[in-house]
């Protein structure tokens, strides 16, 4: 057997057995569902039509009593005006702090849209041109000269040859001169190949999803240029604390189950305890709007608060009795607040005296913190 052989043998039981499965492969059997109900107009190349990627996102309940789970809770005409820019041919940019689900809508974006969410360019300040345009394979680059046979696609290379939708993650993060290498595919929809007097044309279907976090503004801004290419996108941090609690338990118990976490009977309290402090602090100032707070240097977000109660779950479940307590996510959200020494640990300090001590039914939270920011 042959070593792609033995890769093609391996993969599915790979795929079942994944840590972190892809949202194809996570929610198949929903997005198997919104096909056979599918009766509206789709897009060349598109899995499911619009309608039915926007349902995907934000949940809801087929005619056949399928239930499709929420992947992203916020403004549907957000999730609209996504989808409906996919189906353009304009680029979309999803624009937001960190941890407003930005990696994970483009992920079930291009899932739903073209049922693979892996054609994706990871964005970081040492991104090569390469991984945007094209490589060699240089053993047979040297034994053969250029060709199409030593040509290595970049993922932008198969999304446009294939029609396909591709990912950029944290576009601001890569270099301005790469970035720029993006124009030409936005605009002209073509990729040159100059060293084979060729290029790739971008087939019907094709599209990119491009994410960016709006505090990385400075590192590498976009040029003008390349920002009329993409409609944009902000994803806003949840409205209430109702719908972050939703959120935050929700993600819990996805990654709970992937982990063979047991779940907590009573984790909604602790979570949404969780979620209030985040809150807090973040805006702040208290929930009942009287007392005014200093916010630490970090960003508090969703995606942090869903860390800290999963780390508190495995506590729990490993070292507990089973059931999510304060003491079991103290030290996560110490972790999450305190990102500088000096000055955060003032803010939190000031914040478990001022507000915490005095709360009703945060007694326990309270002795827990104090116990571990000793």
């Amino acid at each position: 057997m042959t070593v792609s052989n033995t890769i093609e043998a391996v993969e599915p039981e790979a795929r079942a057995q994944a840590l972190r499965p892809h949202a194809e492969d996570a929610f198949a059997d929903e997005l198997k569902a919104l096909a056979a109900a599918d009766d509206r107009p789709r897009p060349a190349r598109w899995r499911l039509s619009p309608w039915a990627v926007a349902t995907y996102l934000q949940g809801g309940t087929l005619p056949d009593g399928t239930v499709i789970t929420p992947k992203y809770v916020g403004p549907r005409r957000l999730v609209e005006v996504a989808v409906t820019t996919l189906a353009t041919d304009r680029a979309l940019l999803l624009l937001g702090v960190p941890g407003t689900a930005k990696t994970w809508v483009s992920e079930h974006l291009a899932a739903a849209v073209s049922g693979d969410s892996t054609l994706l360019v990871q964005g970081t300040a040492g991104t090569p041109e390469e991984a945007v345009r094209y490589g060699w394979n240089y053993a047979q680059l040297l034994a053969h000269g250029p060709s199409r046979d030593a040509l290595v696609p970049s993922p932008l290379m198969r999304a446009m040859s294939e029609g396909m939708t591709a990912r950029v993650e944290e576009l601001t993060r890569i270099p301005a001169d790469v970035q720029d290498s993006l124009i030409t595919i936005l605009s002209e929809k073509t990729l040159p190949v100059p060293e084979l007097g060729q290029e790739v044309q971008a087939v019907r279907g094709f599209n990119l999803i491009a994410t960016a976090n709006d505090r990385d503004r400075g590192v590498n801004e976009l040029s003008s240029a390349l920002r009329r290419r993409f409609n944009t996108v902000v994803l806003p941090l949840p409205e209430t604390p109702d719908a972050e609690v939703d959120i935050v338990s929700r993600r819990v118990d996805q990654i709970g189950r992937s982990l063979d976490l047991p779940a907590a009977p009573e984790g909604l309290t602790e979570i949404r305890r969780v979620v209030t402090v985040f809150r807090e602090l973040r805006d702040g100032v208290t929930t009942d709007g009287r007392t005014k707070l200093k916010s630490p240097s970090g960003t508090l977000s969703t995606a942090e608060a869903i860390s800290v109660v999963t780390g508190g779950l495995a506590l729990a479940a490993h070292f507990g009795d089973g059931v999510l307590r304060p003491g079991d996510v103290a030290a996560g959200i110490l972790g999450a607040v305190v990102r500088d020494p000096a000055a955060d640990r003032v803010v939190w300090q000031e914040y478990l005296e001022t507000v915490v001590r005095e709360r009703d039914g945060w007694k326990d939270f309270y002795r827990a913190c104090r116990e571990v920011s000793a």
